[in-house]
């Protein structure tokens, strides 16, 4: 190593041999990547801000704003652990809780990791929004973030630091984590919106479907361009390593999201519908949650061909949850946990080399049975718990109709649009 000083005037060591040179450009890609999928947080804000009512918007930021801190925290002290640490069991990590001593590398690959436990966290919120109580979703945030997405994790993925999880074992793919990380999140929102029922007014006596739409698809937009953005870093960035097979990655990536909006807008048109900005949007999404578990591991045909099917997943998948009774406000279950089911399949399927290889497509299908089981499943049994302690995870009917703006929060997005007789300035700033 040479020695060198830095900006501030601290001593640095510089790498001197290829090795070292490799890791400090492999630590560099990989922060950078991480910063990237981090905003993908401000792109989910965007999103389910857009997509709710003005009265709304305040609260459903908060909740993404809020969970990443909060997810964190908790994923420093205990998720990292359950997730990476030494698994002797194939169950979960037993080490490395509350670190304070690792390699360099180490630190890095904690930071990048931690951005994906916020993405899994915040899958939910916008699926919940406009009738869940704030500390209620910050506290089943803070399990998911710390349980229930490590847990599943630590089989998939784990360990960094010895033993496998027995998914993994098994020779599960999942690149970048449709399941890991998306079909987790859908799960998850999944039993939120069972516990919490739908939104006042979204059905009517006869079970009948009412559209009660968003108030800014301005937003809406611009949150999908750049949840589109960082995902190249999301799947990218799952190299954690800045090797060469970067940018086919990353056209794999696009050519899915390409595929599946196409896909929507020709169905719309075939079925005589009206093409939706938000179905345009949900759709490219739902290509890019489904090409994440193969883009290291497909041909871009194929790739086209995952995002396709996922189009046609996002077209249909709102329409059956519908016709069950379910409330999702921005379609996560549907964008996440069934895109991310197909997906993760399809990285059996269409794996370069090997096409529609039955073994494999079976370990594939029991990693996507496990997923759902697990993620539903604890999460049902997180919000059934937290119902019962917290007095239930519902807003009552007055907060809900006033909005959980001025409610939970004492704060109005759009305070000169607000009805004075409704909204009292004077009590806002008493509340505070």
């Amino acid at each position: 190593m040479v020695a060198g000083l830095g900006s501030t005037g601290i001593a640095y060591a510089a790498p001197d041999n290829l090795g070292e040179i490799k890791l400090a450009v492999d630590s560099v890609w990989v922060v950078v990547a991480a910063m990237l999928v981090f905003m993908m947080q401000a792109g989910f804000a965007l999103v389910e801000g857009g997509m709710v009512r003005s009265k709304n918007a305040v609260n459903v930021i908060m909740k993404n704003y809020l969970d990443a801190c909060f997810g964190g925290l908790v994923f420093w002290a205990v998720g990292y652990g359950l997730m990476f640490g030494t698994n002797s069991t194939g169950w979960f990590g037993a080490s490395h809780f509350f670190p304070e001593k690792m390699a360099d590398w180490d630190w890095t690959f904690m930071f990048f990791q931690m951005m994906f436990a916020a993405t899994a966290t915040t899958i939910a919120s916008g699926a919940m929004a406009e009738r869940i109580h704030f500390v209620a979703y910050l506290a089943g945030a803070c399990l998911v973030s710390g349980l229930i997405y490590p847990v599943f994790g630590s089989w998939a993925w784990g360990s960094a630091h010895g033993g496998d999880g027995w998914l993994k074992a098994m020779g599960f793919i999942d690149f970048a984590g449709s399941t890991v990380v998306h079909s987790i999140g859908g799960w998850v929102a999944l039993a939120g919106i069972i516990v919490l029922g739908p939104r006042m007014g979204r059905f009517d006596s006869q079970g009948r479907a009412r559209h009660i739409p968003g108030h800014n698809l301005s937003l809406v937009a611009l949150g999908g361009f750049m949840l589109w953005l960082a995902w190249f870093a999301f799947n990218a960035g799952s190299t954690v390593a800045a090797g060469g097979n970067i940018g086919k990655i990353a056209l794999n990536t696009h050519l899915a999201a390409c595929a599946g909006t196409v896909t929507y807008l020709l169905l719309s048109l075939i079925r005589g519908k009206a093409i939706l900005l938000t179905g345009a949007i949900n759709a490219s999404l739902g290509g890019l949650v489904a090409i994440t578990a193969g883009c290291a591991s497909m041909s871009p045909i194929f790739a086209i061909l995952t995002g396709l099917i996922a189009g046609i997943v996002v077209t249909y998948g709102p329409l059956l949850l519908e016709r069950l009774g379910l409330d999702d406000v921005v379609d996560a279950v549907s964008v996440h946990g069934f895109c991310g089911a197909w997906g993760t399949i399809a990285a059996g399927l269409f794996f370069e080399g090997q096409l529609f290889n039955l073994n494999r497509v079976l370990v594939q299908c029991i990693g996507v049975f496990s997923g759902f089981i697990w993620g539903f499943g604890a999460a049902l049994v997180v919000y059934f718990v937290l119902s019962k302690l917290l007095g239930g995870l519902r807003v009552s009917p007055q907060h809900e109709q006033r909005g959980l703006d001025y409610t939970e929060h004492a704060e109005l997005a759009y305070p000169e649009f607000q009805d004075a007789a409704v909204f009292d300035p004077d009590q806002l700033n008493t509340r505070r």
